[in-house]
């Protein structure tokens, strides 16, 4: 694999329960819906589970996933091919941690930090969504 080992761990305070930050993270549908300008392939399956495999695509740039963990606050992925390496995301209420670390040519630091806002900007307008439903239904 061409590129350079890198390292980061970011942790942010987002809005939103365990629950609803652990749908944004294992549900697909709910994925693809931030992780915009990446896309996952046709195979991913519909909850992300241990050893589930599929790919996504950022441009011309390919990265296979195998999912080691999944479970209630945990989803650890090994990572192929356009990043050799791992993408750990932990989770609770109001907050999400991600430590991500391999080789690669992307820059792997400014494409962590952009997905984790365009989650946090997700979890935002679900946060709302939620609110503005339980004041009309008062």
């Amino acid at each position: 694999m061409l590129g350079n080992f890198q390292q980061s761990q970011l942790r942010i305070a987002v809005p939103g329960d365990h629950d609803l930050i652990r749908d944004s993270l294992l549900n697909s549908n709910n994925l693809k819906k931030w992780l915009i300008p990446q896309t996952l392939s046709s195979d991913v399956p519909d909850t992300l589970t241990t050893g589930s495999n599929f790919s996504s695509n950022l441009g011309l740039v390919t990265v296979k996933h195998h999912v080691e963990i999944a479970n209630d606050n945990c989803l650890r992925m090994i990572l192929q091919q356009g990043i050799d390496g791992y993408h750990e995301w932990l989770w609770g209420d109001g907050w999400v941690q991600s430590r991500l670390e391999g080789i690669s040519l992307l820059p792997l630091n400014l494409g962590q930090t952009f997905s984790l806002l365009k989650l946090r900007l997700f979890l935002m307008s679900h946060t709302e969504d939620k609110e503005s439903s339980e004041s009309e239904t008062v």
